[in-house]
This record gives structure tokens, sequence and C-alpha cells, in this order.
């Protein structure tokens, strides 16, 4: 047997599908010899086989072994080899290979794809009041659903903190009988770890310890075992599903209730992903993360949750080294929801990740929430920073900014990354004022280390303002403003001899004024991969989100902390499919998509529009938020959903150039693509995307009625700049043996140039339910490489 799949996310047409990962690392494989060369280096890779032919999980196991042994020539030799056997969504399994061994097995004839192992890296109160969703409304679908009591959310990544109160079992029902998982004891953890809240803790490390050969897991901070070190999985597996506690805050700022969306459901860790001291980062290998995934199906969970990425190039979906998506599709088929982060390399455009169409992949936005910290200049002048500053207010203290005052043979350096340039004495004792057009967080930690050991007493940096907000540690004042209000500042110091500051502590302020926005760092669309598939899906709040964490890495007795990114944004999105599972079992992982994205709010939840942070800020259009704003209360009753099948999914790989060899053995039975090819454009997801319109183009949709049996149902068009948009027929009517209706779209362009994307919207009413799908088009007359995306 072969394994499954080696992470990446290249583009390879031919190839069935990518495997999951986390940062990729090994790429060398080796040949199908029965002796190993001298000198030749075997490394982890995952061999691929599709769709397993024998349900009894034992006997796929043993074919893996068997194909591992013809190939290596003896049984001892393809035990030490062997890393993990994917024998429950599908088949497959990761070996050490040389190079030469790999290429040898990948030219079987069952077998799909080899690939290398590669690494994946995680991506990382208010937010259910924030979405309609509290505890406190008995006519909600928390209450109708029981708060997801039935529903097991699955979530791999870091590990999981058992004795944070978030997993408390109070009041909670028997373990759901359709769950076949388990608790697996390992350093620090046991199956008693586990309750009715947290039933489900396993841990994967094999492919991991085979390419970093020298961890030393006795002296490593990280546990051999489900136990979580980063407190990354804590955190949003919480997010996800935590139980409610009240009285949480971060020193007092967000104080109230913290608790998961779908607070009663059950949670089961898949911990595939490990702390590399000597690099202080979080990694997963896709060998381990394939294998997660794979108990996970067979576990009987029943939404995935995935906050992990891949870093730029991606792989496309039909490469083998994509291993989340080629588990993602293993997983939807069996009607599991897999919601993954879109990454945290925003606002640069066509850079969101994990785009596989059967993918729910979730920008992150800010809550309507701030911390305002008054600083008052000695003019008076009071100008309202951002900090998580919660110390002692800081009296009138002397204000600088290094600078050479014309009259000094002394260097002097402003810029935050340059300030431990400057002599103690300038900033001794004073507030110091610097300007930064970095992005990374290290840049402002930094300024103030510099400014701590020189003896300062307190930081104002000034910086873009959609840049994330990050607290200070040990109380430091450090308060962040953007470029206009820094400028204020500085014309301030430069006009006076003695310029002095005040800064008080920081304020929790929750409603109207504040407005929402896509996070600077959540990644965009356009899709790199195949732009007519719209990316991201779904926004939902991923700023300053305060949940549960690791002890080692709490900021409070209790252990919670806050965090951002896109991380934190996709378990907000797993809780709401839970809570749709809920009420919905029926429902395919393609209606539940279908019903967020087409009922999302387009703006906040107070009628005002919604920004995309960035240089400049600007109003978010699709590539930013996919649909909009997750609306959970309209996602319960769309009305319409456009639904997807196997067929489908089909008909998307043989649009985009997937051979029919590997399509026919990825789902189990033969396919053979239509010639000529159908087009990526009628393939039913809830929205329309046409990255190249010359003259004119007609697409065909499908609709299906689970709202009242007896509907009518009329469309609205809201066509983008300059394009013409159809719908033929306009009225669709849906009765008791019409479920599904078919209707046609007619896009055509009245530009004369070749433009960027203009952005529309196709909705049909009947007054009580609007089915709304986001329409981006751009025209393309000649492809130029120098045309703006």
């Amino acid at each position: 047997m072969v394994n499954p799949f080696l992470l990446g996310m290249k583009s390879c047409r031919t190839s069935v599908f990518a495997v999951l990962s986390l940062i990729i690392i090994l790429n060398g494989l080796s040949t199908f010899v029965v002796v190993v060369q001298a000198g030749a280096e075997s490394k982890v890779h995952i061999v691929y086989l599709g769709e397993k032919q024998h349900d009894d999980p034992e006997f796929v196991t043993e074919s893996h072994h068997r194909m591992l042994w013809s190939l290596l020539g003896s049984k001892e030799d393809a035990h030490n080899s062997m890393v993990h056997s994917y024998r429950h969504g599908f088949s497959g399994f990761a070996a050490k290979l040389t190079k030469p061994q790999a290429k040898k097995i990948a030219d079987l004839p069952e077998v799909v794809h080899v690939t290398p192992d590669s690494f994946y890296e995680l991506e990382t109160t208010r937010t259910w009041d924030y979405l309609g969703l509290s505890v406190a409304n008995p006519k909600n679908l928390l209450n109708d659903t029981n708060m997801g009591e039935e529903v097991i959310i699955g979530v791999v990544d870091s590990g999981v903190w058992p004795e944070s109160e978030v997993f408390n079992d109070n009041g909670i029902g028997p373990v759901p009988s359709h769950w076949k998982g388990g608790c697996e004891s390992g350093e620090n953890f046991t199956s008693s770890h586990c309750n009715k809240k947290l039933i489900g803790a396993k841990y994967f490390i094999n492919g991991f310890l085979a390419t970093h050969e020298r961890f030393n897991s006795t002296e490593s901070l990280d546990f051999i075992s489900p136990r979580d070190h980063s407190g990354h999985g804590t955190h949003v597996s919480t997010i996800a599903g935590g139980s409610p506690l009240p009285n949480i805050s971060y020193k007092g700022l967000a104080g109230g209730t913290v608790r998961g969306g779908a607070l009663r459901a059950r949670i089961a860790m898949y911990k595939a992903c490990w702390y590399l001291d000597n690099l202080d980062i979080t990694t997963c290998s896709s060998a381990d993360l394939l294998k997660a995934m794979d108990e996970a199906i067979h576990d009987g969970v029943d939404v995935l949750s995935l906050s992990i990425g891949y870093r730029l190039p991606y792989f496309s979906e039909t490469d083998a080294r994509a291993v989340i998506a080629t588990g993602a599709f293993h997983a939807v088929l069996k009607g599991i929801t897999v919601v993954c982060s879109g990454g945290n390399s925003g606002p640069a455009a066509q850079t969101v990740g994990n785009t596989a169409p059967w993918i729910l992949t979730v920008a992150a936005t800010t809550l309507d929430r701030s911390f305002p910290t008054p600083i008052t200049l000695g003019n008076n002048k009071v100008i309202l920073g951002q900090a998580m500053y919660t110390g002692p207010e800081l009296g009138f203290t002397s204000l600088v900014y290094p600078e050479n005052p014309g009259n000094s043979n002394e260097s002097f350096f402003g810029d935050c990354e340059l300030l431990f340039f400057n002599s103690n004495r300038t900033m001794a004792g004073k507030v110091v004022l610097c300007f930064t057009t970095s992005k990374r967080y290290t840049t402002v930690s930094n300024a103030v280390s510099y400014v701590k050991e020189a003896g300062g007493l307190g930081v104002i940096v000034a910086r873009n303002p959609g840049d994330n907000l990050s607290p200070c540690e040990d109380d430091f004042p450090c308060v962040a403003v953007d470029y206009e209000l820094g400028t204020d500042i500085l014309f301030y110091i430069r006009s006076t001899g003695s310029p002095v500051v005040k800064i008080q502590p920081s304020k929790t302020l929750v409603g109207q004024p504040v407005g929402t926005k896509v996070a600077d760092f959540s990644s965009r669309g356009p899709n790199s991969i195949e732009p007519a598939i719209l990316k991201p899906d779904i926004a939902a709040p991923g700023v300053s989100i305060l949940a549960a964490t690791s002890t080692n890495k709490t900021f409070n007795d209790r252990g919670f902390i806050m965090a951002s990114g896109t991380s934190m944004a996709a378990p907000v999105i797993s809780g709401v499919v839970a809570l749709l599972k809920a009420l919905h079992r029926d429902w395919s992982p393609a209606a539940i998509r279908s019903a967020i994205v087409t009922t999302a709010w387009r703006t906040d939840p107070f009628g005002e529009q919604i920004f995309a942070e960035g240089s400049p800020r600007k109003l978010a259009d699709p590539f930013d938020y996919g649909g909009g704003l997750v609306n959970p209360e309209k996602a319960s009753k769309p009305g319409l959903v456009y639904d997807l099948g196997l067929e489908d999914y089909v008909l998307f790989m043989c649009s985009v150039g997937y051979n029919e060899t590997s399509i026919s053995q990825l789902v189990g039975k033969g396919i053979v693509c239509s010639n000529p090819k159908p087009s990526v454009l009628d393939f039913n997801l809830p929205s329309i995307t046409i990255p190249n319109l010359k003259d004119e183009v007609t697409l065909t949709k499908t609709l299906t009625n689970v709202g009242p049996v007896e509907s009518v149902y009329k469309v609205v068009i809201d066509p983008p700049l300059g394009v013409l948009v159809t719908v033929t027929p306009e009225t669709l009517v849906f009765n008791s043996t019409t479920k599904r209706v078919s209707f046609k779209v007619r896009v055509s362009t009245k530009h004369k140039i070749n433009t960027g994307y203009f952005f529309g919207s196709l909705t049909w009413s009947d007054s009580l339910h609007n089915v709304t799908i986001p329409l981006s088009v751009r025209t393309q007359l000649m492809q130029n490489y120098y045309d703006e995306n």
C-alpha cells in the first residue's frame, strides 16, 4: 500500500489530490529497490491510493504492508518503514522511502500519486452576542438545536489543555451514539482527562519524528500526548464549542461570559502539530495531518475544523501535496463539513489559501469592539489611541521623538525598528514616539524592549491603522495610533521645548460607533489556483478573540488569552456549522455552506457598510469576505440552497483538467469526462466568478428548496459595473413534486478594454427569504500580464 498524501499546495492538474500539511519540508524520494543503496536518504512520502477497496480497516492496513513489503524485500523493513496507514476515509500510507523507491512505487497502477511529506503552520466574549446567538434569547438557533448537544466537532491542531474550565460537562447528556473514537494516553494525559464535553483526544507524531530525527522528546517543552503546549488548539476548540464561563476578561478588558458557538457540542481533538523548541514554532507534518483526518472520519465527527495553512505558492486541489484538500474531499463525501482558515497573508490579493471547492474557507473580521486609550498632550489635546493597557495612569511625562534637532553631532533614530541605536539618555525617563511601516508583531514588541532597556516609561507607535493590536508585556504603556495621529503628536513635540504626555488605561467600547472591518491580515482573493472558484467563502470575527489556552500561555490565573487570526475566525464558523447540522441532520456539507453564504450580512448587524482594512481602506467585496459576514439565524432558514454531490465534484475535476484515471481512483469508480470538457462556471457553487469575460458567457445553476413546499421566487439582479446580466427564467416555482429547479445566467460585457473585477449580486426572493450570491466579473478582451487583478 502506498501513502495517501503528501503535503503541499502546488499545481498538478493530473495528480489526484493534495494532502494536508503545515509547512512543507521534505522533498526527496527514493527508488523501488530491495536493498537501499549506501548513502541513499530515506524521507517520509505519502502514497495515496484513492477510495478504499475494502471496509475492514485491518485488511486495508495489511494490503499497505504487503505493497511496502514487495518494494523493500522484507516484512521487517516494511514494518520499520511504515509511518501511518490511512484506512478509514480513504486508502494510502506514509512511509520512509528513498527517491528511487518512491518513483518505483508511484509507477504501480493502483497508486494515484506519491508525494514527499511537507509541513503546514497554524494560522493564529463578544462574538456570539454580536452574531445574534445570545443564550438569553429563547427563540434562536441556539435553543432550537439544544445548543448543538448531539454534534461532534473534530479539531485538528496542536492539542488540548483538558483542565481548562471550558471543557466542563455540567448539564451535558450522554455521548452521542454515533461516536466511535476515544482518548489516548500519553505524557501528562490519560483517558480520565476526557468527559462528556471533551469526548476524544488523539495524537499523531510519526511523520514529524521521521523528519525531525534530532527531536528530543524528553527535553522538549511539548507533550508527547494530546496535551497542548502552544495553546492554539485549546483556543480554537473552545471558540467552536466551549462550555460557558462567566466573568472572564483579559486584565479587566472585554469582560463577560466566554463560550463556544455550539456550547453543548462535543469536542474531539486530533493533535498533529508539534512545537520545535529550537525554532520556537509549531509545525504540522502533512503525513500526520492526513492520518488525523482519516481517524476523525472513522470516529464519527460531524464537523472538521482546521486552523492550519500552507505558505505561498499553494498547490492545486488536484496536486498530491495538497493534503488538506485530499482529506477534506473524502470527509465531505461522507457528510462531514470541513472548515478551514483562509490564511493571514492579507491584505495582498490572491493570497487566500485552502481553496478547494469542497472546503468552507473563512476570512476574519473585527468585532464591534475597540479598546480606546486616551493620550493627553501637554497642550491639553486628547488623542484616542488603541491599546490593551490595564496598568496605572502614567501622569504627565516627558515625550520624545528621536530626531536630530539640527545642532547635534549625535545620531537619532525615530523608526521603531532602529530605536536600539539611540543612546539611553535619549529615551530614559520618557515616553517615546516612533513610526513603522512594518506589519510584524515583533516590531512593536522589540521597540518596547528597546525603550524599557533604556529606562523609558512608554511607547507610542504610529503605524498602519489596520495592523493587528497586541498587548504589551508587564503592563508597559504601549499605544498604537495611525500615521495621521502620529504626525499630530510629532508636530506637537516639535512645537515646544518641553513636550509631555499623559497615558490613561484602556477602556472597552462595544457597539456603535465601532464599525466592523475585514482584518488587515486576512488573506484575500481572487483564488490563485482556480480564479473561477470564489474564495474566501465567508467571514467571521477573528480579531482579539478571548478564549481558553494552555496555562503556560495564559495572561490570567484562569487560563484565557486574546488572540487574532483567521485561526480564530474558522472555529466561529465551525460552531455555526455544528448548530446547523443539529437542526438539519440531512443537509450535505454543500447545502450547509450555501445556507451560510447566501444569507450572510453584506453590512454589519447594525446595517453599516463593512470596510476592508489595508492601504487604503476600502469597501469590502467578495474577495475580502466571500458572501459576507456570517448570519447564523438567517442561515438556519435559507429557503433555497445550491447543493453539490459527487457528480458535481467530478464535473469540477474534469473541467479543470484532472485526468480520468486519477479521478476514478479518487472516487472509487470509473469516470469518463465529457468531450468537450464541462465549464467550471457550471459548478454549482453559491457564487458566480468570471475571471476572463471576453464577449459573453452562459452558465447554469440549480437550486434546491429547503423551505416551504409551495414557494415562488423572483430574481433580483444587481449587475457589476459595465456588465449585462440576464436570468432565465425570472421566476422559480417549487411544489411537492418540484424540489429542484435550474436556471441560466447570461453575462456579457460593455467594456472595450481589459478591466479589473467589478462586483454585483444575484438574489432569488420570495419576500420572506433572500437567497443572494456574489457576482464577480473581470473583462479580459486580451490576456495581458500587466493588467490589474
